[in-house]
């Protein structure tokens, strides 16, 4: 049998965002990414109680859906990747991000303060557009999640310059143990990033305490 050569090719499609806020005159900007099998919106409605005047949320929906089994019921969720070909994924989802950004960024001069959040596999990806996309974030925010294996420290730092990085994740967070947040924090702040840990009493989600703290 043949072996079939892999080709690939780049193609415009249609992507969603949602946004809560009032765009006039907003100073400050959000971006926050959602996780593995959730849907742009329901992350959106997490991150309500931190819209003020002048603040923007933006939450873009990763670019593959499917149908997700919950409770015996077929609903649709989003994915920012897979390991099937995760190079092209990476790097069409940071190319991707970087057009949300322009346009929500391009229609509010002066540029706005900016952030970045991710939840859990949103984690990952917010890691790799801070450090590889064109917008460089005031402050990245991991929650439930760390900055990926594969990115190199040294590749994040120089990306975030002084940004702080904050990574928000609870006692009971069944994803990720004490010892690995520890493991983590010291591989960053050894490599010269600012990190802040933001521990909670809770699970793997997006804590509303920690959050009006950093809002």
């Amino acid at each position: 049998m043949m072996d079939a050569r892999t080709h690939r090719i780049t193609v415009p499609r249609t992507a969603r965002y949602y946004v809560l806020g009032d765009m006039l005159g907003a100073a400050e900007v959000w971006f926050v990414l959602h996780g593995y099998s959730q849907l742009a919106a329901t992350l959106a409605k997490w991150f309500e109680t931190a819209v003020k005047p002048g603040r923007l949320i933006v939450a873009p929906e990763a670019l593959s859906r499917s149908y997700f089994e919950e409770r015996g019921a077929r609903r649709v969720g989003a994915s920012w990747m897979t390991k099937e070909d995760r190079e092209a994924e990476i790097a069409d989802y940071i190319r991707y991000l970087d057009a949300v950004a322009d346009e929500v960024i391009g229609a509010l001069p002066p540029r706005p303060r900016v952030e970045i959040h991710g939840f859990s596999q949103g984690a990952a990806t917010a890691s790799r557009w801070a450090a590889f996309g064109k917008h460089i974030p005031n402050r990245l925010v991991l929650w439930g999640g760390t900055v990926p294996p594969d990115l190199e420290p040294d590749q994040l730092r120089r990306a975030l310059h002084e940004s702080p990085l904050v990574i928000a994740i609870g006692n009971r967070d069944q994803f990720i143990p004490a010892a690995e947040v520890d493991k983590e924090h010291a591989r960053l702040v050894g490599a010269g990033i600012r990190v802040e840990l933001r521990g909670f009493d809770g699970g793997h989600k997006v804590d509303l305490g920690v959050l009006a703290d950093l809002a």
